[in-house]
């Protein structure tokens, strides 16, 4: 019963928050001309062979659909695989779980990007999963010498912490709904931060089920910004073009509409 009752409090608040974040100096019309436009995907990508942790739903999903359409092989991981519902040719599909440290030494070797995109349920217990699954993603990574790691985090952590808009830092990220969660995404990111891998951080705004627009904003300076939302299709997007392009290294961005 209180596990509804945070998934229904957590629904009618996102329904808030679409209307209600983006309220500061930057929101709106006014980011178009704040940050990055979004990186273009190249013409004739060089096929990569790219691991994606967490691809079966959400923002991993996306990934896993955008990379496999445009040549790249893809191996997507996940504690329950049978619940992927997308095929492709160059999709390979594995059972593991980022908490297991034998299972991320054995999926990592042989790929050249790692993608972090694990997702949980809405919890009021301490969350651990993010900061101590990369923990065995980091150490899996430096014994099999990859080096390119791109991390899907969430506004509010880090230093993005108060460019939420106000239903999100006022009530969402300082309640149990998506406090613990978002704690354990900023240790998950001072892990990688301190990491030698050449790591990209991605935060988005309010996540999504839109259509891609290819026209969100790419935010490094928070300065006044408070984002809105972003579909998880724009976010795979730029994760993809970041891999392309190999652009945003040891950097954490904000993303938003």
């Amino acid at each position: 019963m209180v596990k509804f009752f945070h998934h229904s409090l957590l629904i009618i608040f996102c329904y808030l928050l679409t209307g209600c974040i983006g309220l500061g100096s930057y929101n709106g019309d006014s980011l178009k001309g704040v940050g990055d436009d979004p990186p273009m995907l190249s013409l004739n990508p060089t096929p990569v062979n790219i691991l994606v942790i967490g691809g079966t739903s959400g923002v991993g999903l996306e990934i896993v659909k955008l990379s496999t359409k445009r040549g790249h092989q893809v191996t997507a991981v996940a504690r329950r695989p049978e619940r992927m519902p997308y095929s492709h040719p160059s999709l390979t599909l594995l059972k593991a779980d980022i908490t297991d440290q034998l299972a991320m030494m054995s999926v990592i070797s042989d790929h050249e990007v790692i993608v972090s995109a694990v997702g949980i349920a809405p919890t009021s217990k301490k969350v651990t999963v993010f900061s101590e699954g990369m923990k065995n993603v980091l150490a899996a990574m430096k014994k099999n010498t990859v080096s390119r790691l791109i991390t899907v985090s969430a506004v509010g952590a880090g230093d993005s912490h108060g460019h939420g808009g106000f239903i999100f830092d006022k009530l969402l990220n300082s309640t149990l709904i998506l406090g613990s969660d978002i704690t354990d995404k900023t240790r998950q990111e001072v892990l990688v931060q301190a990491s030698e891998t050449d790591w990209t951080i991605v935060r988005p705004g309010f996540l999504t089920d839109d259509k891609p627009t290819k026209q969100y904003r790419v935010l490094s300076n928070l300065q006044g910004i408070e984002v809105g939302a972003i579909s998880r299709a724009d976010v795979a997007h730029f994760i993809l073009g970041s891999i392309e392009k190999e652009l945003y290294v040891k950097q954490a961005v904000l993303l938003s509409n």
